[in-house]
């Protein structure tokens, strides 16, 4: 009786720690401040050893790495003679470097649009500088936009959640192997069960991230040599011929509209007609049963001269 009293007893007090270790923030009290740079003294555990990897009350790892967890986006757009051609020399630059491609695009030439590739490239942060300065060479440079957004802190959030997380599933485990009912191993099961699966979340998490901190992200946009486009009108001829211009390529695509449209316009108009013949014939058949009925009721009802006979011939 003692010992399935102890196990639930100890099955809560698993939880209530594994709860407080997940809920530690950035704060820190007395006995695991930060000062001086130095890491406050980590408690030890009620066995007087240190647990590896716990968690100061400050929310950081000891050990931990203290490089700043950076992740590095940009777009770059340049210029070149052959777009796809260049496209495909910077997709080698990518896989030399370790890198790889997550999607690309390409619009080959056409009489009415220049050719046109998009890539969005995959780079190791250090080779970043490297291939950056190996592609502009593939053609004229138009615009370089990087963004580097500090996630230490966040990595850090995460990775402390994980140990305190994994150390209770341990001892959760350790209480499972010793219970003494069925209801002691079922209550450690359903708690083992929500553990395990907020730590596999907090895991494809920490995963994400340092997938987008190790690969920087860039967009790289490939464009033809274009015409460069002509300026506003800056006298009345100008802008009259502009006006002309204009209403020319509005009727060109307003023919090419109605020629789309024309064959189902036909094909209304056909519809509608076969509609309107029938509704015509119903009401021309409703009047003239219309009008046979008036003039009878106007003639009155006709004589048998069957009857009439057989009267005169009473009346004699």
């Amino acid at each position: 009786m003692k010992r399935a009293f102890t196990v639930p007893a100890l099955v809560l007090a698993a939880l209530l720690l594994a709860g407080c270790s997940s809920g530690m923030t950035t704060g820190s009290d007395s006995g695991g401040s930060i000062s001086d740079g130095s890491v406050g003294e980590i408690a030890p555990m009620q066995d007087g050893t240190v647990q590896n990897g716990a968690v100061d009350a400050g929310g950081f790892v000891p050990g931990a790495v203290t490089d700043r967890a950076v992740i590095t986006t940009g777009t770059v757009s340049l210029t070149a003679t052959d777009p796809i051609g260049a496209a495909d020399d910077a997709i080698k630059l990518v896989a030399g470097a370790g890198g790889r491609i997550d999607n690309r695009s390409e619009q080959p030439a056409t009489e009415t649009q220049p050719a046109h590739a998009t890539l969005v490239i995959r780079v190791p942060a250090e080779q970043l500088d490297t291939v950056l300065d190996k592609i502009k060479h593939l053609g004229v440079v138009n615009t370089v936009s990087l963004n580097a957004s500090d996630v230490t802190q966040q990595k850090q959030d995460v990775e402390a959640r994980i140990a305190a997380l994994q150390t209770s599933v341990d001892r959760l485990l350790v209480l499972m192997a010793s219970a003494a009912n069925t209801a002691d191993l079922i209550a450690i099961e359903s708690a083992l069960s929500s553990r395990q699966a907020e730590l596999d979340s907090l895991t494809a998490q920490r995963d994400y991230l340092d997938d987008q901190i190790d690969y920087s992200t860039i967009s790289v946009d490939f464009v033809s040599e274009g015409i460069v486009a002509q300026g506003d009108p800056d006298n009345f001829w100008d802008g009259l011929l502009a006006g002309w211009n204009s209403l020319l390529a509005f009727l060109g695509g307003f023919i090419v509209v109605l020629g789309v449209l024309l064959p189902w316009l036909l094909l209304l108009a056909v519809i509608a007609a076969v509609v309107l013949a029938v509704v015509a014939a119903a009401r021309r058949a409703s009047r003239r049963r219309a009008a046979e009925r008036d003039a009878a009721l106007l003639a009155g009802p006709v004589a048998d001269p069957t009857a009439a006979a057989e009267t005169e011939d009473v009346q004699q």
